[in-house]
């Protein structure tokens, strides 16, 4: 029997059991679109974290309290009196700016609608430049207002696009907490990385956030603006030892603090976005393996209920490759089909966003999961192909 005849009986085959044989492609459709679906939310989720920090400019660190090195004794929190120590510092040229920053959550109320931003920030106005903050609408808050402690914000676009919908947020009064805040700004839309959404936030002045939420305490974290990407390293080196100068610490290696950079932050981002990645392809494999233990399931009906069929042909005179192939095809015709139809889909699907995430489709994943499918159908199917070559003509005419 030559290969065309094999692929029509196969066909056949099928189009004999069309809902089964609809139903084993469902899984196998399942579990390539599945494959290539998590690879490109993992993928995308990667992107998008990886353009979130390079948004924040390749010439920002982040100061954060960490313990101390090799000691009981607890970290020496990090305080507006650094930040200050560190912006006015004469003998540090490489730090051009310096904002210390404090976050608290709360719920908003603009006359009747609620809603609870991703965070309130409170902040100096050197905020805005350090961080790549753009103003889309309104201003920002001024030096001014920070040393009046007024009650005004800035607010990310997430957070405008809920609160007022489609009315113009500057000029208008929200209240956080019992506190009344003006909107003065509306920031210009970044882009959500999926799991964090920097457009959903409230920045104000720092001692307004202290007064009204977190208390006249440490900082969470202070971000420092190098003068040029080039200083970031004499930037980080200048921090280091102003603040072991604030904070007593005469030995390096016991420092209470942590310094980043966006490169720094970039690789431990990645490498973790990876990890998540891995596993979700792991999970997208197990329900391959799914499908192709169904492809042997309904293989193995198959050949019980043409046993009869496989005795007269071997009666007749068919060598054993010809049922091996005939079975070997009608599987492999299961998986093609599902594999194609799963590709199809998972391209489809890339199209849309998933948990906040713009999928990216890794192209090797596609070609991949189809392989491994086919694979699968092969490896699968061949269990049942060899037990229907191996019957014994007269067993199988007996079998009832």
């Amino acid at each position: 029997m030559i290969a065309w005849q094999m692929v029509r009986f196969a066909v056949a085959g099928l189009v004999a059991n069309k809902v089964r044989s609809a139903l084993t492609m469902l899984g196998v459709l399942i579990g390539v679109a599945s494959v290539i679906l998590l690879l490109a939310v993992g993928n995308g989720s990667s992107a998008a974290v990886k353009a979130s920090i390079t948004s924040l400019g390749t010439n920002s660190l982040t100061v954060s309290s960490s313990n101390l090195r090799g000691s009981a004794t607890a970290a020496k929190k990090l305080t507006v009196e650094d930040a200050k120590a560190l912006g006015t510092a004469t003998d540090a040229p490489s730090i051009k700016s310096v904002a210390p920053v404090v976050s608290t959550t709360g719920t908003a109320l603009y006359g009747n609608i609620s809603y609870q931003p991703g965070s309130i920030v409170g902040t100096y106005p050197a905020y805005f430049e350090t961080a790549n903050q753009k103003i889309a609408r309104g201003d920002y808050f001024s030096n001014d207002d920070v040393l009046n402690s007024r009650k005004v914000a800035v607010i990310g676009s997430t957070t405008a696009e809920q609160l007022f919908a489609n009315e113009d947020p500057v000029g208008k009064r929200i209240t956080i907490g019992g506190t009344p805040f003006t909107v003065v700004g509306v920031l210009r839309t970044k882009g959500s990385s999926g799991f964090n959404d920097p457009d959903d936030v409230v920045i104000a002045p720092l001692p307004t956030v202290q007064n009204a939420f977190t208390g006249f305490g440490s900082v969470s974290q202070i971000l420092v603006q190098a003068t040029s990407a080039e200083t970031t390293t004499d930037a980080q080196a200048d921090i280091t030892r102003i603040l072991m100068g604030t904070h007593g610490i005469k030995d390096a290696t016991k420092v209470d603090f942590r310094i980043s950079n966006q490169a720094s932050l970039l690789t431990a981002r990645e490498s973790t976005t990876q990890t998540f990645t891995v596993l979700l392809g792991a999970v997208a494999a197990i329900s391959l393996l799914v499908g192709g233990i169904g492809i042997t399931n309904i293989m193995l009906v198959t050949v019980t209920e043409r046993t009869k069929e496989i005795g007269i042909r071997k009666a007749l005179g068919a060598p054993r490759g010809v049922i091996l192939g005939q079975f070997l095809a009608e599987s492999t015709l299961l998986s093609v089909i599902g594999a194609g139809l799963g590709v199809l889909a998972g391209l489809i699907g890339s199209h849309f966003s998933i948990v906040g995430i713009k999928p990216v489709i890794i192209p090797e994943s596609v070609l991949g999961a189809f392989a491994i499918a086919v694979a699968i159908g092969l490896f699968f199917g061949s269990y049942p192909a060899n037990r229907a070559a191996s019957l014994r003509p007269i067993e199988a005419l007996r079998h009832e």
